[in-house]
């Protein structure tokens, strides 16, 4: 024991060594049969990792181009971020591939918290449908900031006026309604299949490969006749009576449309398919990190300088612990990988 308090204290003891450095001795340590001083001396390394964090700028990568949601949510919280933490929060757009290029330039970057992913639904659907990257294992998750509602929309040509109304007219004229999305595989995509699946009914897609701005001008003039669709897009339409809010697809109702129902209160529990967005960062950044990070989420998510332009976005504070979020992403695949595999999406 003697010998090994002494390798403990000689290793770190050089006062300009790098972190790299450090963990390479650690490794040399565990190589040479040191198990217990290596696995203490990388405790120690983290732990001063941690304390040190953040030592630069920090760049938050989003995978959609500016003004998306996830890009919005970004530029509220990362002044707060700065704020807490000491040093400038970046907002970097890589868009492409529905975000995944970004997940994965963030995957491959340093595990030491410089480098961020602002990641959201868009992210467990492309593994659904085939794309091999695994959220949770190959980043990790640090937090779940909040979510923007998709609501259930329909032309008010469409003579049902709530969820149980549609669907019995659904049955009644079998691939007799159009059901819009901006896209194949996207989320109101997958909305759209959820909802057959769950209600038992054949509503035909009509998929608008140049984006949402087509889609909604052609549910307005009454050319389809409902879709999901992020609630802020479509508040003014919906306002105006140019379009029917039926329900919102999360699991509580949304500040922005507090008469609209739920689509569990609308008869279906269990169906959430909410705009969810959340950070992570390379797997293996040290948890002493990861927990900073979250902290400082959870507390500017409690202050009305953050809550108060996010609501007026139209997003929900969320919040809570990396485990949770981890949580969370494990049960969203797995309800995605369920819808895709029984509409036959999955490659």
């Amino acid at each position: 024991m003697s010998i090994l308090l002494v390798r403990l204290t000689i290793v770190p003891a050089q006062k300009n060594a790098s972190p790299r450095g450090t963990i390479e001795r650690a490794v040399l340590l565990v190589a040479g049969g040191w198990l217990v001083a290596g696995l203490l001396l990388f405790a120690m390394v983290f732990s001063t990792l941690a304390q040190q964090y953040p030592s630069r700028p920090v760049r938050i990568i989003v995978g959609f181009g500016a003004g998306s949601t996830a890009d919005v949510l970004a530029r509220l919280i990362s002044p707060r971020l700065a704020k807490t933490l000491g040093q400038q929060f970046v907002v970097e757009n890589r868009p492409g591939a529905g975000s995944m290029l970004a997940a994965e330039a963030v995957a491959r970057a340093a595990s030491d918290g410089h480098t961020l992913f602002m990641a959201t639904i868009a992210n467990v659907i492309a593994p659904a449908l085939g794309a091999k990257f695994a959220l949770s294992e190959d980043l990790a998750p640090i937090v779940l900031i909040g979510s923007t509602p998709n609501v259930f929309i329909v032309h008010p040509s469409v003579s049902a006026m709530n969820v149980q109304e549609l669907i019995a007219l659904a049955k009644a004229n079998p691939q007799g309604l159009t059901f819009a999305s901006s896209g194949a595989g996207t989320a109101g995509h997958l909305s759209a299949e959820l909802f057959n699946q769950r209600a038992g009914v054949h509503v035909v897609h009509v998929f608008y490969s140049g984006g949402s701005a087509q889609m909604a001008a052609d549910l307005i003039s009454g050319r389809v006749n409902l879709t999901f669709a992020v609630a802020s897009t479509m508040l003014p339409q919906i306002q105006e009576g140019k379009l029917r809010a039926l329900a919102v697809a999360q699991g509580r109702r949304a500040a922005l449309l507090p008469n609209v129902p739920t689509m569990a209160e609308a008869g279906m529990p269990g169906f959430d398919a909410s705009i969810w967005i959340g950070l992570l960062a390379p797997a293996g950044t040290p948890a002493g990190i990861t927990d900073r990070i979250a902290y400082a989420v959870n507390e500017a998510l409690h202050l009305d300088e953050v809550l108060v332009p996010m609501r007026m976005q139209g997003f929900d504070p969320l919040g809570g612990t990396p485990q949770e979020f981890a949580t969370f992403i494990k049960a969203d695949m797995q309800k995605w990988l369920a819808v895709t595999n029984e509409a036959g999406l999955r490659k």
